[in-house]
């Protein structure tokens, strides 16, 4: 079994590009083989996560899938996971929750920590929360596509995440956002209706805005910090 610990450069998985799902579907079936129940999907129930969920209920329909439930997303987010359990009975899909309540960070961090400190706002309620789902874990799924910023333009099927000290898995790398809309579109999945109204990526309410430009897809996730990124897929 790959795991962090024993990686080396051959340890990259091959899987076929050209394939119907660009190598997703088979990335996912190796994953789910390789580390049955050691794996775990963080999603965040964006557009990509969609697809993902639709394609990891094919392989493994009781999967375990959680989502960081900072307790600052979109009400049209937490509707959509609504949908999504019901459409997926047989996934485990749970909330995972930071240690400290909004009223609680406010008390020890002040008010907004998201407005002063996106950062450590960030590390509270999403990677502190990951770093919990993730500890019995070996490997961990995303759904990270090369096109989305420059960031993430040399993502791999495979990648060894030094973060959390886990192998983690991104079938869907190779995937445009035309190819992901033509997906859910063909199988007709619910979506974030505010992938509608100009969100091509979105996290929670108070650090979302538009994108103006599908150039970079990241645009409006907090807008005008200079920030691109939560941290949990960043060194």
């Amino acid at each position: 079994m790959i795991t962090y610990h024993d990686w080396n450069e051959e340890q990259h998985a091959l899987f076929p590009e050209d394939s119907e799902t660009k190598g997703a579907l088979e990335t996912l079936r190796w994953a789910y083989e390789e580390y049955e129940n050691d794996i775990v999907y963080a999603c965040s129930f964006g557009i990509e996560g969609i697809v993902l969920i639709d394609l990891i209920s094919k392989v493994k329909p009781n999967a375990e899938i959680v989502f960081l439930d900072t307790g600052y997303h979109f009400k049209e987010t937490y509707e959509l996971i609504d949908k999504v359990k019901a459409a997926y009975p047989e996934l485990n899909i749970r909330m995972q929750q930071p240690d400290l309540t909004i009223e609680e960070q406010t008390a020890q961090y002040g008010k907004d920590l998201w407005k002063t400190n996106p950062n450590q706002c960030c590390d509270l309620r999403k990677i502190e929360p990951l770093k919990q789902v993730l500890s019995p874990s070996i490997a961990w799924i995303s759904g990270l596509r090369r096109e989305q910023s420059e960031s993430r333009k040399n993502t791999n099927f495979l990648n060894q995440d030094h973060k959390f000290q886990k192998v983690k898995v991104c079938p869907l790398i190779h995937w445009t956002w035309k190819d992901v809309w033509r997906y859910v579109t063909k199988h007709e999945l619910a979506y974030n209706p505010l992938h509608d109204q100009g969100y091509p990526s979105i996290g929670c309410e108070t650090c979302t805005k538009p994108a103006y430009s599908l150039e970079d897809m990241r645009a409006g996730r907090w807008a005008g910090t200079g920030k691109t990124e939560c941290g949990l897929h960043t060194t």
